[in-house]
């Protein structure tokens, strides 16, 4: 296998298992339908490729953008997941206050819409539909980034990356702290009745899950060294919720397994279909990119039918004298 090919993948795999992560924590254990994911994981890659890239007026005014600072890795990726961190301070005290799960939902899809509009349609301010481009990758002033030693170097940032994505995960799910989402999720009135604060729960986590979407959004543009709102439109957080219904709502192994199964499996395969010139030519242009998003739509249905509860359901814990539930 071509190096840089199965290293783009490693680091494609270790962004969408980070982002899954933080979606299972959104949507699997709280219940927030967070459709607006993708805003918080470009916000990520924005802060972190103007905290890299020098001011637009050293690069001859091909582009235009606020900021560029020419600051030193890890300094933008911190300051990406950050910036995650901070956006979901307003937006879930605006949306997770007042609002059920349902209008929840539809705010934070209208959220999504609306920022990816005004950034498009903001030219001076990060670089309009053009978006940011030759964003330096990470240590790049060190080691070349073509060469092959540096995409293996990579693959290991990211794996840390996760490592440590999943550790605070998992101390989160399986902490007290997580039983009392679980519950939230479950029955919001009933963890109301015990004491817990549905609405602070929800913005803790809202908070904890923009942190970490905001790095995988930041080791993303490290990669690709190019950020545009071409790149993170709304249907882009469909295929994440399809990995955690795949995988397995509310299971950190079955985040990282749909993870694997839709956004780099599911999607890799289909994308060979265009390199055959039968299939490619099949039908009018552009049939199958349609055709793919057909399929994710099916997978998703098929799922929600025939096993709701994922490839890897999420574990029943029953306490020693508790009754049996039935299902």
């Amino acid at each position: 296998m071509n190096t840089f090919y199965a290293a783009n993948l490693l680091v494609y795999a270790g962004i969408d298992i980070i982002a899954c992560l933080a979606l299972n924590l959104q949507f699997g254990v709280s219940g927030i339908v967070n459709f607006s994911f993708i805003v918080f994981q470009a916000v990520g890659a924005y802060t972190a490729a103007v905290l890299s890239i020098p001011p637009d007026t050293a690069n001859g005014g091909y582009q235009h953008y606020i900021g560029g600072y020419s600051l030193t890795f890890p300094i933008p990726w911190l300051g990406g997941a950050i910036a995650g961190g901070l956006l979901a301070i307003p937006v879930g005290f605006v949306v997770l206050r007042k609002l059920r799960s349902d209008y929840q939902a539809i705010a934070l899809l209208v959220l999504s819409v609306i920022a990816n509009t005004v950034i498009t349609n903001a030219d001076k301010f990060l670089g309009g539909a053009a978006g940011i481009a030759s964003v330096p990758p990470p240590l790049s002033d060190r080691i070349d980034p073509n060469a092959e030693s540096y995409q293996y170097l990579y693959v290991g940032i990211t794996a840390v990356c996760v490592v440590i994505a999943l550790f605070l995960v998992n101390r989160i799910v399986n902490s007290p702290y997580g039983r009392s989402l679980r519950a939230m999720r479950e029955r919001e009135l009933a963890a109301t009745a015990i004491g817990k604060n549905p609405v602070e729960l929800k913005m803790t986590i809202f908070i904890v899950g923009g942190v970490i979407a905001g790095l995988s959004g930041a080791i993303l543009v490290g990669f690709i060294q190019v950020w545009a709102p071409s790149v993170w439109l709304y249907p882009e957080t469909i295929i994440l919720f399809a990995a955690i219904i795949v995988g397995g709502r509310g299971n950190n192994i079955g985040a990282i397994l749909g993870a694997l199964l839709v956004p780099v499996g599911f999607e890799e395969v289909t994308r060979f279909l265009n390199n055959d010139p039968a299939i490619a030519n099949l039908g009018p242009p552009g049939l199958i990119p349609a055709l793919q998003w057909v399929a994710i739509g099916l997978l998703i249905i098929g799922f929600l039918w025939f096993r709701p509860e994922g490839v890897r359901p999420e574990a029943r814990r029953v306490f020693e004298g508790a009754p049996m539930r039935e299902d």
